[in-house]
């Protein structure tokens, strides 16, 4: 894929929308373009935050570890960025993605995306809409878990 094909691409996630395009050639030419298949992994929970990625096509899921294996807690499509928790808060991976289809990412190591950030400030801003929704998202199942949880169990008489 050509380098303006993948600038092209990059307007169209959210966060880097308002970053201008001579910009986003410099991360395209400086982050690797990466492919997965459908079952493949992109990282691991656990392992260590060295890049994030941009989906440029494809979906994956999101799985966390339970004691009762892997759950999948969200799903990943067009445009969407993984893998930006464990770069923001310097912690390990919190989750493991996987490829549910053929997958193309751009690959951004954890330098480039920081200095991203600290040059444009509006992409922190954009960050930080995507991590509260997530944010709300999963306090609303919590919440529905936890109420579903606390319902008194119905006794049947026989």
């Amino acid at each position: 894929m050509l380098l303006k094909d993948e600038v092209e691409m990059l307007k169209r996630v959210p966060i880097f929308s308002r970053i201008a395009p001579a910009k986003l050639k410099l991360l395209a030419f400086t982050s690797d373009r990466v492919s997965y298949n459908a079952g493949q992994t992109l990282f691991h929970q656990g392992d260590q935050g060295d890049a994030a990625y941009v989906v440029l096509s494809g979906t994956a899921d999101i799985l966390v570890d339970s004691p009762a294996g892997e759950i999948k807690v969200a799903e990943v499509d067009l445009n969407s960025i993984v893998g930006e928790i464990a770069i923001l808060c310097d912690v390990s991976r919190t989750a493991t993605v996987k490829a549910t289809s053929r997958l193309e990412a751009l690959k951004i190591s954890k330098e480039h995306f920081l200095k991203l950030l600290s040059d444009f400030p509006e992409m922190a801003v954009e960050i930080m809409r995507v991590l509260a929704d997530r944010l709300n998202h999963t306090t609303s199942e919590l919440t529905a878990v936890r109420s579903r949880l606390n319902q008194p169990h119905s006794m049947s008489t026989h």
